[in-house]
């Protein structure tokens, strides 16, 4: 059994983002889940929600396909955060310029699957 998700356009940095799903990687589901719940960093919440997401799609992959579904034996087989749109907003700066805001965004893709299929 395997599954993934896809969040797209997260309101915060790639570079942040690759900060804690590098701490989630080729990690049991349950450990991922206790690293996410006391990290302190704000992209844990994001994470940790696209990793629901991929649990309970490969738990749907189950059902259809009528195989035995056990959350302890899934692992985050690939967690990969890339860059999304940029939103390009302007400050007012001295002697009447305007100077550049980029607000990144990331799309955040985890997969999971079973222990043995690795």
């Amino acid at each position: 059994m395997h599954g993934h998700a896809i969040q797209r356009t997260v309101r915060q940095s790639p570079r942040k983002m690759r900060l804690v799903i590098d701490l989630i990687r080729d990690r049991d589901v349950n450990e991922a889940y206790a690293i996410l719940n006391f990290s302190k960093k704000l992209a844990a919440r994001q994470i940790a929600k696209t990793l629901r997401s991929a649990v309970a799609n490969a738990e749907q992959r189950a059902l259809e396909s009528n195989e035995p579904f056990d959350v302890d034996q899934l692992k985050v087989t690939k967690a990969i955060v890339n860059a999304g749109a940029i939103l390009s907003r302007y400050r007012p700066a001295a002697q009447g310029r305007a100077t550049p805001i980029r607000k990144r965004t990331s799309h955040v893709e985890i997969y999971v699957a079973d222990k043995e299929t690795r």
